[in-house]
């Protein structure tokens, strides 16, 4: 948006936040306008109130210095604005969240500083430099996913008739066999073909089943995902409610959905084996609504924001771009499946997953979109 509509989308506007033009509402990228003398913030839109992960209300008030430090490249820019020596000034610079903001990390954007017509209040947009950059990866990922999946499927395909056979050949040897010790490799040969057989099903399974599309309450969800967690790990593990409890029902498959999050959980939760002994192990359940989101370059106007964040040793950097790859784990004696399967219900969902990870800290963000048949905020 050019500096001179949003001077212009200002004008005549008075001060009090709700008579503000709701075109900035809209707008994809965080918005903050604040007043000159006093850099306090008297308007805040949805996009910044995402991005910040706080509400407008609790952003009211706080000044710029509060929201992102003694920043000086960004206190020159305010400086030249507010003196009319430029109408607006643009700076890619590194910002920090507000103190006590979940969001802490630095985050490298484009800033534009930019007057008002009304000279006591200036304008401040911003948005990450990396957003279209990730975008871009997030969407080659996926590709790359899927035509590894279509290839295990197409194995699998193939792979499962010849079983059957096997299993079959060596039932009928077994019976033939004259003495009962040789039995044992004829047993090896049936449970082997058996565990491959439920190797063949896991990954087949999420395209034969029939998707239920209900409306549900995703903390319901999620409840049940901690309860069976916490039933199979009862000491040394704490699973943190980090809930927004205003979020609208999700309309989708339930079961798929909590079976993807309980293998996301579950693999948290056997990574955090040594915090486990120590008793220091924590599982952080993390829910938001997301604003103006892009999934899969489809434009939604509300998501499902989870997050499930560890505080385990991370995952190791060799196979951090692989996770979802069928058959990839960093656990000795993982079937490398889960998060393949989770992956593959949350995009049946026209959703996307994603992870960060480094040690210390593990992230896995699910977006879920609202689509128009959900009932809104």
């Amino acid at each position: 948006m050019s500096a001179g509509l949003l001077r212009n989308s200002f004008k005549g506007a008075a001060t009090a936040a709700p008579f503000f033009p709701t075109l900035l509402d809209q707008m994809p990228n965080a918005i903050v306008v604040f007043e000159a003398e006093t850099q306090q913030l008297i308007y805040v839109n949805p996009a910044a109130e995402s991005a910040l992960d706080l509400s407008r209300k609790s952003l009211e008030g706080q000044s710029v210095h509060d929201l992102f430090g003694d920043t000086g490249a960004l206190n020159d820019m305010i400086a030249e604005v507010k003196l009319g020596h430029v109408p607006a000034q643009r700076q890619e610079m590194v910002l920090h969240s507000l103190p006590g903001s979940i969001h802490q990390d630095a985050i490298p954007a484009h800033v534009v500083v930019a007057a008002l017509d009304d000279p006591d209040l200036i304008l401040m947009e911003w948005f990450p430099i990396d957003q279209q950059l990730r975008s871009e990866r997030d969407e080659r990922v996926t590709q790359q996913v899927e035509a590894n999946k279509q290839l295990m499927r197409n194995l699998a395909h193939e792979i499962k008739n010849p079983l059957g056979g096997i299993r079959g050949a060596a039932q009928l040897l077994e019976f033939e066999l004259p003495e009962k010790g040789l039995r044992e490799y004829t047993q090896v040969i049936i449970k082997e073909s058996d565990r491959l057989q439920a190797l063949v099903d896991r990954l087949l399974a999420p395209h034969r089943k029939a998707h239920v599309i209900e409306a549900f309450n995703v903390h319901e969800a999620l409840e049940r995902v901690r309860s069976l967690v916490l039933a199979e790990f009862p000491k040394g593990l704490k699973i943190i409610r980090n809930y927004d409890t205003s979020l609208p029902d999700v309309m989708g498959d339930r079961e798929q959905l909590i079976q993807a999050t309980l293998n996301i959980v579950h693999n948290a939760a056997q990574a955090l084996s040594e915090e486990i002994n120590q008793g220091i192990a924590q599982i952080e359940l993390k829910t938001r609504v997301a604003r103006s989101v892009t999934i899969a370059k489809q434009r939604y106007k509300l998501a499902m924001d989870l997050h499930v964040i560890d505080n385990g040793p991370g995952i190791p950097e060799e196979i951090i771009e692989r996770i979802f790859f069928p058959l990839v784990s960093g656990r000795e004696g993982g079937s490398g499946l889960g998060l393949t399967l989770a992956q593959t219900f949350v995009q049946q969902h026209q959703g996307f997953i994603a992870c960060d990870s480094r040690p210390g800290r593990t992230d896995f963000h699910i977006q879920i979109p609202y689509r128009r048949q959900e009932r809104t905020l």
